[in-house]
């Protein structure tokens, strides 16, 4: 589209009959925000699962990359002035957007694109428009796209680049700027390679591979006109800018309604930006369950959501969303929960997933994840010890010893998943320590010393500083493996319930998708069973 169409009729405003309350604003105050836990970490345990419940479809923060894609291709769509200015407030004063170095790339490309072909659109002041595109713009040339340093490997990534930046490029040539100035070179060590492939598949007719549909934004405008791809419970790929890109590609808004109604919700649930995948259901319920009875915490499940979880369990094992191929991580979490909560299912599906060596996350992975790979443990490893299966129990073992060639020198283990790798070492760490001890005693400890040695001097863990959520999986590696004897433990603790005490509860991007992004009740979920594992081993109670 080269102009913005007149809004959607019936569309216009924003009003309260648009939102749902399948997402929390990050940053938008105490009207955006969910509830403070209770303090007993039991009672807030309990408000989580009724959380969960009351907002089936889970509670993400918002993307950068996923809203600058709306508003660079559904300017129709009521919000987007909202849109635009959530772009231009979480603009970093450095010009970029997004978190440090390379996981900057993603994000800062995307709403450089927005806000150049924004010019065409009525919105907010041009100039302010006009300066944040030209700083981000600066930021790339001159910092992200030169920087020696490896791109983090976030879904889709070798496609996404690769297309904002031709992007880019055509803009500032239809502006008036050519020759090298309008060039924009990929990150060092990325190629088109794969852009090619993908090209060439399309070019071919053949369908395109259901995992590259949560991407579909990124493919060529040429080129994606005739894939096959169609919305699945209304989203394509389970995403508000794959979404948008096909029904732009369609040219009226009104073509598909289910698509359409799929981006108002999306839209409408944080006032105009958009979050990254959703629905998050399965995602959501399996991880925060997960967390909760794994520390013994979990109580008063609802039976529906219980069923409802086991339901989503096909025989390829589940999927984080609609429209997303199902995965051994999302899978092995959900087979670990319900299991824990009385209600097991057979964990058949994951042999869909065995490589022989590990298990992939889905079908055709390039790559492997760790983390995937600690919930496969902790699943098999539960039906190895309490359903007596010999073949589960050696699938465990073969997995753990996986692991284990996978731990990192100074003891700790990092993952696609997350940006973290507190993340990552917490879920190796309990998932060997409670399925394979005998054999992880040696690795567990060398992970304690890990987090004991990278303490902050506030009491946190962090990346890039600390936060409640990497302080907690710090916390699930010294109290969740059974080493608080250790010299050191005691302090660590202490020092850690003082920051989460005085910790204002930000809302920390960490984990991986187009960009990063923050499942907010997962978290708090990891943070609340931290705080049990507190409590069982005898700190006293904030």
């Amino acid at each position: 589209m080269t102009a913005a169409p007149p809004a959607v009729p019936g569309l216009a405003g924003g009003g309260a009959d648009q939102r749902e309350a399948g997402a929390v604003r990050v940053g938008a105050g105490a009207a955006g925000r969910a509830p403070a836990p209770a303090a007993d970490p039991r009672a807030a345990a309990h408000e989580l699962v009724a959380a969960m419940a009351a907002r089936p479809a889970g509670s993400v923060s918002p993307s950068v990359y996923e809203t600058a894609r709306v508003v660079s291709d559904a300017p129709w769509l009521a919000g987007h002035v909202e849109r635009l200015r959530y772009l231009l407030a979480a603009q970093r004063p450095d010009g970029a957007w997004g978190a440090p170095g390379g996981y900057a790339l993603v994000p800062t490309a995307s709403a450089v694109e927005a806000l150049l072909r924004s010019r065409r659109w009525p919105g907010p002041d041009a100039a302010e428009v006009a300066r944040a595109a030209t700083r981000g713009l600066a930021a790339l040339r001159d910092r992200l796209l030169v920087a020696d340093e490896p791109v983090p490997d976030t879904p889709g990534v070798d496609l996404i680049l690769p297309e904002l930046l031709d992007r880019i490029a055509a803009l500032l040539a239809d502006g008036g700027e050519s020759g090298p100035s309008a060039a924009l070179p990929l990150p060092p060590g990325m190629t088109r390679r794969r852009c090619a492939a993908v090209g060439a598949l399309l070019a071919a007719g053949r369908p395109v591979p259901e995992k590259l549909w949560h991407a579909f934004e990124a493919l060529a405008v040429d080129a994606r006109a005739g894939a096959a791809v169609r919305p699945v419970c209304g989203a394509v790929g389970a995403s508000p800018a794959a979404t948008a890109a096909w029904l732009d590609d369609r040219a009226d808004p009104d073509v598909d309604r289910a698509a359409l109604d799929y981006l108002i919700r999306a839209a409408g649930a944080q006032d105009g930006p958009v979050p990254c995948t959703t629905p998050i259901t399965v995602f959501e319920r399996a991880w925060v369950l997960a967390s909760l009875v794994r520390v013994g915490a979990a109580r008063d499940v609802p039976e529906q959501l219980l069923t409802e979880l086991a339901a989503a369990i096909g025989p390829t094992g589940a999927a984080t969303s609609p429209g997303l191929p199902t995965d051994a991580d999302t899978t092995s979490v959900a087979l670990y929960a319900l299991a824990r909560l009385g209600r097991p299912v057979a964990p058949d599906s994951l042999r869909e997933y065995d490589t022989g060596a590990h298990f992939c996350t889905w079908r055709g992975e390039d790559g492997s994840s760790v983390t995937t790979n600690a919930h496969v443990l902790e699943a098999l490893g539960w039906h190895g010890r309490h359903a007596r299966s010999p073949e589960h129990a050696a699938a465990a073992q073969r997995v753990a010893g996986w692991l284990l060639d996978g731990q990192l020198p100074d003891g700790s283990w990092t993952d696609r998943w997350h940006a973290s790798a507190y993340y990552a070492t917490a879920s190796v760490a309990v998932s060997l320590a409670g399925y394979a001890p005998a054999v992880a005693r040696r690795a567990v400890d060398r992970a304690v010393d890990w987090v004991l040695a990278s303490q902050r001097a506030d009491g946190s863990w962090g990346r890039w500083g600390g936060t409640a959520e990497e302080t907690a999986y710090a916390l699930h590696v010294l109290l969740g493996t059974g080493r608080s004897d250790r010299p050191g433990v005691d302090v660590a603790v202490r020092r850690a319930v003082g920051f989460l005490d005085e910790d204002p509860g930000t809302d920390t991007p960490l984990w991986h998708d187009k960009d990063l992004y923050h499942p907010v009740l997962i978290v708090r979920a990891a943070v609340v069973a931290a705080r049990q594992l507190v409590r069982t081993a005898g700190y006293p109670a904030r």
